[in-house]
Parts: structure tokens; C-alpha cells; sequence
């Protein structure tokens, strides 16, 4: 198998003409049409131990959620953090695919998988849809099986996605049901999510002056920007087992997550 038809196969379910403007998702590093694939490691972000690790399984391919390469590289040197990444892809001929917010907009994408994750209900569509492009709102909403109290809503996001704690506003006094959901850094759906009627709004990252002014409105709950898209290698897992079944496929097994809790 090709390269190049590992790249299809995930641009079929989330198209590149999906990506927001400032994004740089796609094939990164790598030789499409000449080189094949001899595994496929997925992962959040692609750091030196990553590609190390994909090194290790003898995988030569790395897709990822986070674009290692984001902005123009003018030199590929050792003073950073992306440009030892980048010369330690190449010097082990590792390719590099990132799918960012094409996936976070695809039908079936990031914020579906969030809401598999707590178990509410999206009205099923169509998948990747590349005529219908933005047909995945953002934020995402969906329905809980049956209501229930704020303080165990927020318990529910911290068991089924394992983080330490929970940023949230003043607790609902009302039953939360109808759930707004964007994973990362999705303060700017706040304003959505409450026009949509949510009763609660579940992100990853939002500012401290963002929570102000929401009292009894809305549920505000932040997660953390790692912790809301853990789960999106499973998500890029089912697309190339059943696309490109033949693929060997690995899951990181490291957390890159560079915020740590005290």
C-alpha cells in the first residue's frame, strides 16, 4: 500500500476543503506516490519520541491530530522543538500526515466522538461529506439518554475522560440535557451553543474572562485541550481499519500532553 492511499482514504472521510483558513492539515513530509507503507502510528501531536516510537514499531507513517508543521519553517536546524522533529522524520524516512479541523468539522468527526465518549445521542448523518462541506456543526449538539444534575455531569466528563478536574462556571440549578460540545480550544462556540439552547457547553480551552456573565445560563465546562481530543486516534483508527484494512495500525502509547496537574 501506498502512501498516497492513505492519504485518500482519510480525505474521503474528512476533506482537506473542510480545514479552517489558518490551519495546515494534509500530508506534511512524505513521498505519496512512490513509498509504501509499512505501519501507521497514530497520535495527538507528533513529537521526537513519537517519530522515535514509530521508529521502534516499524512504522514509516505518523497521523496525527495536531499539525507538527503549522507555520512556514525558514530553517531546519536543532533549535526548537518542530525543526528536531522535522530532521528526525526525514533522517528516518518517517512521513507525516496531519488531520486537524477538516476532522473536527467531518460528519462523524472529533466533537461525535466526544459525545460517543459521555454517551449522548447525535441524530445520525452522513459521514465526510465532501458536498456538503461545514455540515458538522460547531459546536456539535447532542442529547443525553435522560437529564441530570450539574454536579453529575461534571462527574460524568471527569470519569469518562480521566482528567483531574473540571473548569466550570457556577453549577446549573436546572437539569442539564441538551449538550454543546467543540473539542480544543473552542471558546468561540460559546456564543452558539447558547443561541442552540444547550444546557451545557463542553470544550477543551477557553480564557478566564470568557466565564463571566454566564451564571444559570449555560453549563460551562472545560476539559482540557488534550484531554477533549484523547480519543481522536481511535476515531483515525476506524477510518483506516475500514478503509485500508490491510494497514497495520498503532495507537500511541505515549501522552503528549505538556500540562500537568498539582
Amino acid at each position: 500500500m501506498k502512501i498516497r492511499e492513505v492519504v485518500d482514504a482519510l480525505e474521503r472521510f474528512a476533506p482537506l476543503p473542510l480545514q479552517e483558513d489558518y490551519d495546515n492539515a494534509g500530508l506534511q513530509l512524505g513521498l505519496t506516490d512512490s513509498q509504501e507503507v509499512s505501519g501507521a502510528l497514530l497520535c495527538l501531536d507528533v513529537t521526537e519520541a513519537v517519530v522515535d516510537e514509530a521508529v521502534a514499531l516499524g512504522c514509516n507513517l505518523i497521523v496525527s491530530h495536531h499539525p507538527l508543521i503549522f507555520r512556514p519553517l525558514k530553517h531546519l536546524t536543532d533549535e526548537n522543538q518542530v525543526q528536531r522533529t522535522v530532521r528526525k522524520a526525514i533522517v528516518n524516512n518517517v512521513a507525516l500526515i496531519s488531520m486537524h479541523t477538516n476532522l473536527d468539522n467531518a460528519m462523524g468527526g472529533v466533537n461525535w466522538k466526544m459525545a460517543e465518549k459521555i454517551g449522548a445521542y447525535v441524530e445520525k448523518r452522513e459521514e465526510g461529506s465532501a458536498l456538503d462541506l461545514k455540515a458538522s456543526p460547531m459546536p456539535l449538539f447532542a442529547e443525553l439518554p435522560e437529564s441530570m444534575a450539574a454536579d453529575e455531569f461534571i462527574q460524568l466528563l471527569k470519569k469518562r475522560f480521566k482528567v483531574e478536574c473540571v473548569m466550570a462556571n457556577e453549577l446549573l440549578k436546572r437539569p442539564i440535557r441538551k449538550v454543546a460540545i467543540c473539542g480544543g480550544a473552542g471558546s468561540f462556540c460559546l456564543a452558539d451553543a447558547i443561541r442552540g439552547g444547550a444546557d451545557a457547553f463542553v470544550t477543551g480551552e477557553m480564557g478566564y474572562h470568557e466565564f463571566f456573565g454566564h451564571e444559570q445560563e449555560i453549563q460551562i465546562a472545560v476539559i482540557g485541550h488534550y484531554q477533549s481530543e484523547q480519543f481522536t486516534c481511535e476515531l483515525l483508527k476506524e477510518i483506516l481499519k475500514r478503509d485500508c484494512p490491510e494497514l497495520r495500525c498503532h495507537i500511541t502509547k505515549l501522552n503528549t500532553n505538556p500540562i500537568h496537574y498539582f
